[in-house]
């Protein structure tokens, strides 16, 4: 997921996205504890797409106060 691609959502959709990784990143780690992931770089890809979605969110906040 790209930041520009992000940035165009409302709110309400990045938090939807935002829950629907939470919910993958719990996934991965319980495959990944019971040796049954495929995609290891993924864990990594999810975290990442949380850190982005947190960071646009914190810019809507931000551009809401000013």
């Amino acid at each position: 997921m790209k930041a520009s691609e992000l940035r165009e959502m409302v709110p309400a959709e990045l938090q939807t996205a935002l829950d629907e990784l939470f919910q993958e990143q719990l996934n991965l780690r319980f495959q990944k504890s019971t040796g049954q992931i495929s995609d290891m770089t993924r864990i990594k890809e999810v975290r990442r797409d949380i850190a982005r979605i947190k960071t646009v969110m914190r810019e809507l906040e931000l551009a809401e106060v000013e």
